[in-house]
């Protein structure tokens, strides 16, 4: 199965004003709620009971859950290869490629008008970061790969995404970290807004991409799922952009 070991332990059913919803679903959209719930009956998650994260909407389980899978997949995946896997790691200053950022910091702080000019949206701090040693006198370790968690996606969410690794792409020294973001949102559309773009991210990966797939295409069949849904996944899925949970460790250990 391409789902992530802890999609059933996350995914499940929360109080909404009328009865129980799915937790990852927008309860004002009835489509994002039709998606889920046949999403949580793929994953054999009870309609009946409150199940799954309340709160994760806070995106910290997600995080958690990635982090500690991650830790263990890639150690499968690549035994000789030193990956630590770092959980809210702090700035990414702390790596090879951005430990220039904290001299630009220093001295932007001492100029108030390159402080103005500058920002400082360049120090990003990721959610779960994956990271291999220094090599020869360069100790700081290297960004091997940024993984952002996002339970759900919104515009605003999607905005910051971009921005984010807009900043990585374009204030790195050596190579690239990989660029990736793990979701658990249910409506195709939301996902295609941040599947679709110029390159920001490498690939989005959903941690119920099996039970999705056999959802969306039991309500397809039903006549339930609209056009744009449908064409969406289809096309988010064909082109890469949109991957199981199942390919993030071992993309990483690949590259």
């Amino acid at each position: 199965m391409s789902n992530a070991p802890f999609a059933d332990s996350l995914l499940g059913w929360k109080k909404g004003k009328s009865g129980l919803v799915p937790n990852a679903a927008d309860s004002s959209s009835e489509m994002s709620r039709e998606i889920a719930a046949a999403t949580l009956d793929q994953l054999g998650i009870d309609r009946n009971t409150q199940s799954g994260v309340v709160n994760a909407t806070t995106g910290r389980p997600l995080e958690l859950a990635v982090a500690r899978t991650l830790k263990l997949d890639l150690a499968h995946a690549a035994p000789t290869r030193s990956f630590e896997v770092l959980e809210k790691p702090g700035d990414v200053t702390n790596f090879l490629q951005y430990e220039h950022l904290k001299r630009v910091d220093d001295i932007a702080k001492r100029s108030p008008e390159l402080r103005t000019t500058l920002g400082t949206d360049y120090l990003i701090k990721p959610d779960v970061v994956v990271a291999l040693p220094g090599v020869g006198n360069k100790r700081l370790p290297f960004l091997h790969a940024v993984v952002s968690c996002k339970w759900t996606i919104r515009s605003d969410r999607v905005q910051n995404i971009r921005h984010e690794y807009n900043q990585l792409i374009r204030h790195r020294r050596e190579r690239l970290p990989h660029l990736m973001t793990v979701t658990a949102e249910p409506l195709p559309t939301r996902l295609a807004s941040i599947a679709r773009g110029t390159g920001e991210v490498d690939a989005t990966y959903h941690i119920a991409f099996d039970a999705m797939q056999m959802a969306i295409t039991r309500l397809a069949k039903a006549g339930t799922l609209t056009k744009d849904q449908k064409r969406a996944w289809d096309e988010v899925v064909d082109l890469g952009r949109v991957r199981p949970y199942s390919d993030l460790a071992e993309t990483i250990a690949r590259w």
